[in-house]
C-alpha cells in the first residue's frame, strides 16, 4: 500500500476539497465507522454513455495495493486501475438544491457525456 498526503507530487496526486473531507468524514461518523482507519474508496467502473463513470463507498479500511490520499483527515483510497484514470483529479462536494454530492473535477477527462455522470478519457 502506498501512502500519499496533502503534499504529494503530482503524477500520482489526488486532492480533496475541505467541504468535501468535512462532509465525507461526518457520513462516515454517521455510519460509525473509525475515522483512523476507514475511508473513502474512489473507482472507475465501465458504464456510462460517455463509457466509464466514477464509483464512491466507504470501507473500513484499504487493500493492500491501493494508494491512500489523506486530505483535512480524510482517508481516499484508490486502486491501481482507478488510479491510471484518475490521478491529478480533484473531488469537491457541491451543495444546493440540485448540485449536492460529491464531483470529481478530472484534468485527464477529454469528452462527459450531457449529465455529467460518465467520462472518456
Amino acid at each position: 500500500m502506498s501512502t500519499e498526503t496533502a503534499g504529494a507530487e503530482p503524477g500520482g496526486s489526488l486532492t480533496v476539497s475541505e467541504d468535501a473531507a468535512s462532509e465525507a468524514l461526518s457520513l462516515l461518523e454517521s455510519e460509525g465507522m473509525d475515522v483512523e482507519e476507514a475511508g473513502l474508496r474512489l473507482f472507475v467502473k465501465q458504464g456510462g454513455c460517455a463509457g466509464l463513470s466514477y464509483g464512491m463507498r466507504f470501507e473500513h479500511e484499504p487493500a493492500d495495493e491501493d494508494s491512500v490520499f489523506d486530505h483535512h483527515g480524510l482517508r481516499v483510497f484508490v486502486d491501481p486501475a482507478s488510479l491510471d484514470y484518475v490521478e491529478g483529479s480533484h473531488l469537491a462536494f457541491e451543495g444546493g438544491l440540485q448540485g449536492e454530492g460529491f464531483h470529481v473535477e478530472n484534468p485527464n477527462v477529454v469528452s462527459e457525456c450531457g449529465c455529467g455522470e460518465s467520462f472518456r478519457t
